[in-house]
């Protein structure tokens, strides 16, 4: 076989890719061999061996120990809602999309006072080492982490109040527009910014991906007049999700 300018590794890598989309290598089948790909494509065993780490990279095969190199289930991604701020009733499109009688989604969620990193200082306008209130929240579908969250809340705007702890009191779990207009906090905006990495170990940990797997990363913030009054990041597997927003047409 005669190669082009491109990596011969990834010329290698991008005909088996091929073979495994078009289904010529359905889910569970072997990947050829080291040395069957050195003979099939007349390259050397380190191009063989760099073409399997690149299609292991993109998730689509998965090494069993003792026994070889298989292609991957290629899961079908599922829809996530999101909308501007929340739907009639107050609760997130999440809990809105559970509450139909097919749905089998639960979620969990825990909320600790802490001080606020550089970063989130930022994101919330105030000063790095200020109090926020962080919560970790895990949706899942059937029992399967489908997505994580991390909100922090400035305690200088909530703390004191009813709704300083997000999912307990009177509005517990009806959202950060809900909430703080109890508080007569009146948010009016609201930005998220979708970005994708490679997921931290201990979040495909809980989303159960392998080193490697792309995460998206939703970064979302609450405003009112201008002052953020919630920041939050929420991370979906982006090989079994896609994100679906829903925005009012003015």
């Amino acid at each position: 076989m005669t190669f082009g300018e491109q990596p011969a590794y990834l010329r290698v890598a991008g005909d088996l890719r091929k073979k495994i989309v078009d289904g010529l290598l359905p889910p569970h089948t072997r990947l050829p061999s080291q040395a069957r790909i050195r003979e099939e494509y007349g390259v050397s065993d380190t191009v063989a061996l760099e073409a399997r780490k690149v299609l292991m990279a993109e998730g689509l095969v998965e090494g069993r120990s003792g026994s070889g190199t298989y292609v991957r289930e290629r899961p079908v991604p599922r829809r996530i809602a999101r909308s501007g701020f929340r739907p009639a009733g107050g609760a997130t499109p999440f809990r809105q999309e559970q509450a139909a009688a097919e749905a089998r989604g639960t979620w969990e969620s825990s909320s600790v006072r802490t001080e606020a990193g550089g970063a989130i200082a930022e994101r919330l306008g105030i000063k790095p080492g200020d109090r926020v209130m962080r919560t970790k929240y895990v949706f899942r579908d059937a029992g399967e982490a489908m997505m994580l969250s991390t909100s922090w809340e400035p305690l200088t705007l909530t703390g004191r109040t009813p709704v300083m702890l997000p999912e307990e009191g009177p509005l517990g779990g009806m959202g950060v527009v809900e909430r703080m207009r109890a508080i007569d906090v009146i948010v009016d905006n609201v930005t998220e910014e979708v970005g994708a990495r490679p997921g931290l170990a201990e979040e495909l940990l809980v989303l159960g991906g392998v080193p490697g797997h792309v995460v998206m990363v939703v970064r979302r913030t609450f405003y009112a007049s201008g002052r953020p009054v919630e920041t939050a990041d929420v991370v979906i597997p982006a090989d079994r999700y896609r994100v679906a927003y829903h925005l009012p047409v003015k």
